[in-house]
This record gives structure tokens, sequence and C-alpha cells, in this order.
């Protein structure tokens, strides 16, 4: 694993694009097991270690997770993200120019569990929720553009959706309409940087996850 910060209440980890954050029905070993373990080797702790999910990112993608290591800094990190206080920001890879070089997407997403895709609206239909974000594009290279994305809202596969909805689907994402997969695998969203102020420190976080070792993301001029 890739730690990238930990403290005695909070544990975050740069997620390679193959694992899994929570188990699924696949029964695939998850990051969240993974940090368990490893917290219950250093510390040698008795038993099970606590490790609390504050939220999530899909399989496909990479980049930063935080998780608790308390109970207390977990109901503090849920209040905290429901009250929309800890800002995350990611990057994704796309090959067709967005209409402006900037701007906020507002859509309403439905859910298809059963196909375990997202469908974005116009206009609000029953059992959608309302998305948004805000996108920018901040490099270019002859063929792809790279955007940077500030989540306002946390829907199931928001960004991919929205994106997609928008006719600039993530390079590799199939299941959002990108003609190819990526010769590794997994899609060229990554989760980049999370900030927030420490759930029991009251210390402000910031916490920017490597890019992954890709060449893909190499052929870009990326900002400091």
């Amino acid at each position: 694993m890739n730690i990238l910060f930990e403290d005695n209440h909070i544990i975050a980890i740069n997620k390679n694009n193959s694992d899994l954050v929570q188990v699924d029905k696949t029964k695939d070993l998850s990051l969240e097991d993974k940090v368990k373990s490893y917290i219950k080797t250093k510390y040698n702790k008795p038993g099970e270690a606590f490790i609390g999910v504050v939220h999530r990112i899909d399989r496909p993608v990479s980049g930063v997770v935080l998780f608790a290591r308390t109970s207390k800094a977990l109901s503090r990190l849920n209040q905290m993200f429901q009250e929309k206080e800890i800002k995350k920001t990611y990057w994704a890879i796309i090959k067709n120019k967005p209409a402006t070089e900037r701007g906020t997407l507002i859509h309403y997403i439905y859910r298809d569990s059963k196909k375990n895709k997202s469908f974005a609206h116009d206009t609000k239909i029953n059992d959608s929720k309302k998305a948004i974000l805000h996108y920018k594009i901040i490099a270019t290279s002859e063929m792809y553009y790279l955007l940077e994305i500030d989540l306002e809202t946390g829907r199931h596969h928001q960004i991919r959706c929205q994106l997609s909805k928008m006719g600039c689907p993530i390079r590799g994402d199939l299941k959002y309409g990108y003609p190819r997969s990526n010769d590794r695998g997994g899609i060229n969203l990554h989760s980049r940087n999370i900030s927030f102020i420490h759930p029991v420190k009251e210390e402000k976080v910031d916490i920017t996850a490597p890019l992954p070792d890709e060449k893909i993301w190499t052929i870009f001029k990326l900002p400091n």
C-alpha cells in the first residue's frame, strides 16, 4: 500500500485502479481489509483493528481514499461529508474537447442497481438525485485533454456519468461510452486531492495522491 497520511485518528491510501475499497460480491480482498491488516500488524493489536470506511471511489478509479481509525473520527468525518466540509478534487483524461474551457454540470442522476450504472438527465425524474460538479481544462496534448474536477455532490458514478452525458467519456471507460479499454485496465480518473479540517485535532489536512505509474499521465505538461 502507498500510505499518504497516517496518525492516530485517520489514514489515507493512494488506491490502485484495481483495488476494491470495500468488499463486494466478488469477495476480492478489499483495501479496507488490507488497511486493517496493516494496522493490526504495525501496532500489534489484539483482535481485529478498527477501520471505518469514510467514502468510496469506484474500483477502476485510482487515487486518495480516506479511512477513519477511530469511531469518533468516523462519526465526525461522516458528518463533514454530509455538510460538504470536505473538498475532493479529481483529474480525468478525455479525448473529446468540452464545449467550454471550464464549466458547471448539473444533472439529475438515476442509478440502475441491476446494471450497476447511472444515467444523467437534464430534468428530475423519479428516484433521481441532483448532481453538481465543476470542471476546467488544466492541460492538453495532441490527442487528449486533462480535466480538473471539483465535486459538489457525491453520487454513484457521478463524474463518469456526467462527463459521458457531456459527450466527453473518460479514457478507458467502456461502461460510459469510451470506445476502447486501457492496456493496463482501469480508467483514467484519479482522485487527486482531498482537503478538510482534522476531525479531532482541528488542523487543516491537505492530501495529494501522486499520479499512477502509467505513460499516459506523462504526456501532459502538468500544473505545479
